[in-house]
């Protein structure tokens, strides 16, 4: 990849490239019965003052309401309301043993840490907030109310089903000091993170709307068209989401025909257009010292990678480039085409956030760390962004899905060849299991007690819920299984019984067991070894079932001759056995009522050296001390 200087390189093959509209070939059909989904359009204007950080914004939607129900409010999120003193936000911060760090000082010690909320000490100047000028519906003025970060709002006359109307909103807003996602002057030196940043739309779906307040978690939004004007200062350069529809306008070398420059007579302000479909949510990123470099994917989108000007990383960032191509190919192959033209690393943010055809992430780490948060950011474009679940009420289903096919991804492009590159996530589960912290992740992303066990309930246990998931069914059917979801479910909202259906369908399997066992309980997963006894060339091998989750069990048993032999135990309430090798015997099916389990092994041949559960460690087992017996010691012991 030979790099090109922004003003080099033509804006119709780079950046938010001007492929106009594009339209997007899947399945957007949710196949559960009655299912239905809403949609909006949104057109939008936004005129930023880079000196003061505010902006002037009008907004038209044009909302259809494909619920049964009639509607008599909606709500908006006005997510830059959270950073203010005294709201939800700085509340949660100042309340919850243990806040992110991003977001708070420490007044205190290393030794006894104080931790002060940063939002707490914001000036008038510094706040964010989303004021609303006016709204109609139709036409017609409406009544609204702010609460927080939502905006609650009366209709004038109630929507039908199968109506669809226009709200017109003229609003205006200020970008708020960096403190987590979005905002101003990053501690980077990124001059705009735009995420979060218009009055967006609240969904309502199968269980209503979700009007939540913004505390910094997750999200869940309409499925829609935007259409996005943003006039800013000629110098700056803006990457996110959305196709360009301009760049003959722009000038800067985005159009070879034109010099460099804005347009004659333009002024000191650009406007970019950029239109995006079939996407959930909208978000861009402005500097005027972006570097840009361009990697077109073999047979997939164009990649655009928006960093700051640094002698220190330019060259990570630049090797970043063909991983994140290898990166893109191999969800594509593992889970399902990537289906716009483009896609964006962009320097913002506070750390990783992944949107609609775009990441924001912190710029200065190493290589390493540049490709580890690409990595995960990136794959959210499949579990969240394009399997949109409601991440409040199912956030293990994006957070822990990414984690697990990212870690997949790492561990085959960098050929690590490890047979559990989940190990880490197995490790962090368990220890919360262990701890008396764990909630059920069925808890909503807001309402965990403290944040460690939101991060490792959410990522941890999430990861294992798919690893563990390919324990019980297979590996070739897991994989199988996510093609499956993605297919089945992309362009919609899915839920957890969703996900568990398609594995039912591809592995003909009962698993409601799992779903509810894993997803929606604290049960633990804990077996042992109780006793190998032989006796007359036969030894009997009883295993007990501890913990109240029970699975079925994959055995080694090692001979003193070097051999081994693998052992499969069904469980009785699965209806059937995931595939095994011929090598492997399978037993019959363990009752989940049964603690016990006995059988036994003709041992005429060669006696037994040891005796192993689960030998890949992919059971979630919250105690493996009692998992081995060794009956014979090697000399070297």
């Amino acid at each position: 990849m030979k790099k090109q200087p922004i003003w080099k390189t033509p804006f119709s093959i780079i950046l938010i490239i001007a492929t106009f509209f594009v339209g997007i070939k899947s399945n957007s059909q949710n196949p559960n019965p009655g299912y239905w989904q809403q949609h909006v359009d949104y057109t939008m204007e936004i005129d930023m003052d880079v000196e003061t950080f505010q902006y002037q914004g009008k907004q038209t939607l044009i909302y259809t309401n494909n619920s049964p129900d009639v509607l008599n409010r909606v709500f908006y999120h006005l997510y830059l309301n959270a950073f203010q003193p005294e709201s939800n936000m700085d509340m949660r911060l100042q309340n919850v043993s243990d806040p992110d760090r991003r977001m708070v000082t420490n007044i205190g010690t290393k030794e006894n840490p104080i931790y002060e909320s940063r939002i707490s000490k914001l000036k008038s100047n510094e706040i964010g907030y989303i004021k609303v000028a006016s709204l109609t519906q139709n036409g017609v003025p409406l009544k609204y109310n702010v609460v927080d970060t939502v905006l609650e709002v009366t209709l004038a006359t109630p929507i039908q089903p199968g109506e669809k109307v226009t709200f017109d909103m003229i609003f205006s807003a200020q970008v708020p000091l960096q403190i987590r996602r979005n905002g101003r002057n990053s501690r980077e030196g990124v001059a705009l993170s735009m995420a979060q940043w218009y009055p967006k739309l609240a969904e309502y779906d199968f269980q209503g709307w979700h009007a939540d307040s913004y505390i910094a978690r997750e999200f869940h939004g309409v499925w829609g068209d935007f259409d996005v004007k943003i006039t800013i200062d000629k110098d700056y350069t803006i990457g996110g989401t959305g196709y360009l529809q301009n760049p003959e306008e722009i000038g800067h070398g985005y159009d070879l025909n034109k010099t460099k420059g804005p347009k004659e007579g333009s002024g000191e302000k650009l406007t970019w257009h950029f239109k995006a479909p079939k996407v959930h949510d909208y978000t861009w990123a402005a500097d005027p010292e972006y570097n840009h470099d361009s990697y077109q994917v073999p047979d997939g989108p164009m990649l655009h990678f928006l960093y700051k000007d640094n002698p220190e990383t330019n060259e990570n960032w630049e090797k970043l480039q063909p991983i994140t191509s290898q990166l893109m190919q191999y969800f594509t192959e593992n889970v399902g085409k990537y289906p716009y033209k483009q896609y964006s690393v962009i320097q913002g943010g506070d750390g990783g956030m992944e949107y609609a055809m775009c990441t924001l992430i912190t710029g200065g780490r190493s290589l390493g760390g540049l490709i580890g948060v690409t990595s995960h950011e990136m794959a959210h474009t499949w579990f969240q962004f394009l399997l949109a679940t409601n991440e409040g009420k199912h956030e293990w289903m994006d957070e822990g899905f990414t984690e697990y096919i990212s870690s997949s991804a790492m561990n085959e492009i960098f050929g690590r060849n490890i047979e559990n590159p989940y190990l880490g996530s197995y490790k962090g589960y368990i220890r919360l299991a262990n701890s008396g912290y764990e909630q059920p992740l069925t808890t909503h992303a807001d309402r965990y007690d403290v944040n460690r066990a939101y991060g490792t309930s959410a990522y941890g246990k999430g990861a294992v819920f798919l690893a563990q998931l390919g324990y019980v069914i297979g590996e070739d059917n897991l994989r199988a299984t996510i093609k499956k979801y993605f297919n089945d479910f992309a362009f919609t909202h899915p839920t957890p019984n969703d996900v568990i259906r398609s594995a039912e369908k591809v592995s003909g399997l009962e698993l409601d067991w799992y779903l509810m066992d894993f997803g929606q309980t604290t049960n633990t997963i804990d077996y042992g070894i109780t006793s190998v006894e032989g006796t007359d060339n036969i030894t009997t091998i009883t295993l007990n079932r501890i913990g109240l989750m029970p699975m079925p069990i994959d055995l080694r048993v090692e001979y003193v001759d070097g051999t081994y032999r693998n052992y499969y135990i069904p469980l009785e309430i699965m209806r059937g056995e995931k595939p095994t090798p011929n090598d492997t015997k399978v037993l019959p099916d363990w009752s989940w009522a049964n603690p016990s389990f006995s059988f036994g092994i003709n041992t005429e041949k060669s006696k037994i050296k040891s005796v192993l559960i689960d030998p890949v460690k992919k059971m979630a087992d919250v105690d493996d001390s009692n998992n081995s017996v060794i009956l014979v010691k090697d000399k070297d012991d």
